[in-house]
């Protein structure tokens, strides 16, 4: 396609330069959140303050008068933001629609969640209830503003190039996120450098500099993207027809084979990908008893390894096998993960494990957003309704993933939660494996 064609729905020129590294800045911006307080050091931290450092033991927390396993308070409380989010996304997309103002959306949730990052500043074991409540609002504020971050992707685009533009997002996400965890690292390691006594002031001082950092440059993308444009349906209720459009965009999916069968295998192999992403720093932590400094360098090796690992996998995706045969290969290496996870008891174990997850991680985040907006009815000028329902879709599985990876925690362990993983991986394998019988009805994807 001609790079200046004029999009039809939205009036942007595709794949126009400043326009793609505007929109890839937002991944630069809130991946900083992303890497820190999911991945790293926040997990670190509430493991560390919430144990009583006893292996033999189980390490209880009190929540508002209830006793919970620390481990599971945490993915109980993840569980929820995702609710949460599932059931306002199709709200402000729906308004959004109405009123052409997504990037409003987008600006709301981020500084809702940069605030909360800024807020966990004060956590502690003491405030242990206020460290959960805006953990939960953090991720509320994240994963809204990617139901809107997301829509762009086919405004921005050509089929032909939203490959290499998704991955391009991931990929500034990862270097932003690692040079902000960098600068934690300074904090962490070397607190005397600063004059530092108190041993719970780096970990919260980095919670701080990750709203500040995710507020700072998300300006970029606020300043270049546009607002939207507006679909004004002064009939309807807002409050309401955001679940009418995902009912509608749902009866669309639905006389389109070959998008409904990627979506159930997005949904289960999400439920997956998303828990262990959420949990991998807490297992190392409560299971193999790792060093937090070894714990925290691992995933960011985990991190830096998972910029090629995107750029791999767009590479053969558009090169090579295209993108289903891609994903059907990345899923399987999954399940030998999840596998292999039940198994590890050592140090060197994990990083070996930690380096594949890694190569492996940010590709199929990536491949599926792209693979998704191929699928898409490309002369459709309503792609916020259908990346929302992307998003529920994503959403939903994490609200059952969490939730179930939790209670498994509780009731028999958290090393038979991992096991538990594989399931959903294998579902998501046999929807993958299955949606090669059917021809696409719009581009069409090896």
């Amino acid at each position: 396609m001609n790079a200046s064609k004029e999009s039809p729905f939205r009036g942007l020129g595709l794949n126009d330069k400043k326009t793609i590294r505007s929109w890839a800045f937002f991944d630069w911006a809130n991946s900083a959140y992303n890497l820190v307080i999911t991945s790293t050091i926040f997990p670190a931290y509430y493991t560390i303050i919430t144990s009583d450092k006893n292996p033999e033991t189980i390490d209880y927390v009190t929540f508002f008068g209830r006793k919970f396993v620390n481990s599971a308070l945490y993915s109980y409380s993840m569980s929820f933001a995702f609710l949460v989010i599932a059931i306002l996304s199709p709200i402000l997309s729906s308004i959004a629609d109405t009123r052409g103002n997504k990037k409003v959306f987008m600006q709301m949730f981020t500084y809702i969640g940069s605030l909360a990052c800024c807020g966990l500043y004060f956590f502690k074991l003491e405030t242990l209830e206020l460290g959960v409540i805006l953990c939960v609002v953090a991720a509320i504020g994240f994963w809204g503003s990617l139901v809107f971050y997301n829509s762009y992707l086919p405004e921005i685009a050509t089929v032909d190039q939203q490959d290499k533009v998704s991955a391009k997002g991931f990929t500034y996400g990862y270097i932003g996120s690692i040079i902000l965890q960098i600068i934690c690292f300074v904090f962490v390691f070397k607190p005397d450098w600063f004059g530092i006594t108190d041993d719970s002031i780096p970990a919260r001082l980095s919670f701080l500099m990750v709203g500040i950092w995710w507020m700072v440059f998300a300006q970029i993308p606020f300043k270049n993207l546009p607002k939207g444009s507006p679909n004004f349906r002064t009939n309807k209720n807002v409050f309401t027809s955001g679940f009418n459009e995902l009912n509608k965009v749902w009866h669309q999916v639905k006389q389109m084979a070959y998008l409904k069968r990627f979506l159930f295998a997005f949904f289960f192999y999400s439920m997956g990908v998303q828990t262990v992403m959420l949990v991998a720093t807490i297992f190392g932590e409560k299971e193999l008893h790792l060093p937090t400094e070894k714990l925290i360098a691992t995933i960011l090796i985990l991190q830096l390894v998972a910029i090629p690992g995107a750029m791999l996998m767009s590479y053969l995706s558009s090169k090579k096998f295209g993108n289903v045969n891609v994903l059907i290969g990345v899923v399987i290496i999954w399940i030998g993960s999840c596998v292999a996870a039940y198994f590890i008891h050592t140090e060197y174990q994990f990083y070996a494990l930690a380096a594949v997850i890694g190569l492996i991680m940010g590709g199929i985040q990536s491949l599926s957003r792209s693979t998704y907006s191929k699928f898409l009815p490309q002369e459709s000028p309503d792609h916020t309704s259908f990346f929302s329902f992307y998003d529920v879709a994503e959403k939903v599985a994490l609200v059952f993933g969490m939730f179930i990876f939790g209670f498994i925690d509780e009731q028999l362990g958290m090393r038979n939660s991992v096991i538990a993983l594989t399931v959903f991986f294998i579902l998501g394998l046999l929807f993958l494996l299955h949606l090669k019988k059917v021809e696409p009805k719009t581009v069409i994807v090896n």
